[in-house]
């Protein structure tokens, strides 16, 4: 996993954020959902994908890396220059747009309308990922089974890496995610959410929902990414943990 790198030009990362957001809900969950009806997609080196599946008798996936589609047929993966989603979905086979019924879409979908992809913002999102990936696996080996760990999802319609940790009986649920941006936090972020009510502390301190946050730029200039992301997941919880049933 390479280290975190500045952000450089953020409206530059809200466009192939949004791009690569629109990618997941309009072409590679369709894809997944038409074979299997499931949707949750996951990390993958240098970007993320679906899970394999069978098709047609073949062992298929799809995983965008950068600018490029890259459909693994069999033993044969070809790589597809990220245009739009209507030529993604081609490459893909299937036809574009939302499973339906199965989420309400967040990104806009047009399927002849450019997809504006800057490889290095590419790349900040990518490694974002897989340290989020890699600590939230972690995390979930750490909580154990008493926790009831969810199964870690990047899912298509929030377009963030998640688990679900806590006794929900005794109050102690919540939601460990990585987000790659969003309306509300154009720069990517940690968060951790509560189900239920907890007792007032400073670390709860995000003012678009009921948790906390830690801002990408907090987690690039620690000493160490892992530890620091590690460190602000643990915490949370702690805390819920003790919080009253």
């Amino acid at each position: 996993m390479s280290e975190l790198v500045s952000i450089g030009d953020l409206p530059t990362l809200v466009e192939t954020r949004i791009a690569w957001h629109s990618l997941a809900e309009h072409v590679l969950a369709r894809a997944l959902h038409d074979v299997t009806g499931r949707i949750g997609l996951r990390v993958t080196p240098d970007g993320y994908g679906t899970p394999p599946y069978d098709r047609g008798g073949q062992r298929e996936a799809l995983h965008v890396v950068g600018n490029e589609l890259r459909v693994a047929r069999g033993d044969v993966t070809v790589a597809h220059p990220l245009t739009t989603l209507g030529d993604a979905a081609k490459a893909a086979g299937i036809e574009p747009g939302a499973p339906a019924n199965v989420y309400p879409s967040v990104t806009p979908f047009d399927p002849d309308a450019p997809l504006a992809i800057d490889v290095d913002a590419a790349r900040v999102l990518s490694t974002w990922f897989e340290l989020g990936w890699s600590v939230l696996e972690e995390l979930r080996l750490l909580a154990g089974n008493e926790a009831a760990p969810s199964t870690l999802t990047l899912w298509p319609e929030h377009f963030d890496a998640a688990i679900e940790l806590g006794r929900e009986d005794l109050g102690e649920r919540g939601t460990f995610g990585v987000s790659p941006g969003d309306a509300e936090h154009p720069e990517p972020y940690l968060y951790v959410t509560h189900w239920t009510d907890v007792p007032d502390d400073r670390y709860w301190n995000d003012t678009a929902f009921a948790g906390a946050s830690m801002p990408y730029a907090t987690v690039a200039n620690a000493t160490s990414a892992h530890g620091t992301t590690l460190d602000f997941f643990r915490a949370g919880l702690t805390r819920l943990s003790a919080a009253p049933a």
